[in-house]
């Protein structure tokens, strides 16, 4: 009796880290390399969104490390990490 006791319970502990697996960590992966992706499409012209909600142009790409231009004069180029951005709107995108 006792034996078939801890059968079940590591039964039971395998099917709930599959189903963790398959819910939640499996998912995330998937996010991660659709994030990576689409950073690796970034280039120069591209319209971004960062993580702190602010809008710029990309002008230029070194690694890790964009310049970015912020403002309607275009005066602004700050330098940030690709992490930062959440979104990209290409520059060759036609617009309808």
């Amino acid at each position: 009796m006792q034996g078939s006791y801890w059968i079940w319970v590591v039964g039971l502990l395998v099917i709930y880290g599959v189903v963790l697996y398959f819910l939640s960590i499996r998912p995330q992966k998937k996010q991660e390399k659709k994030m990576q992706a689409m950073l690796d499409a970034l280039e120069v012209g591209d319209s971004i969104e960062t993580s702190g909600g602010l809008f710029g142009v990309v002008i230029d790409v070194s690694g890790d490390i964009l310049i970015v231009e912020f403002g309607g004069d275009r005066h602004c180029r700050i330098p940030m990490r690709k992490t930062a951005v959440v979104s990209i709107e290409k520059a060759n995108s036609t617009e309808e």
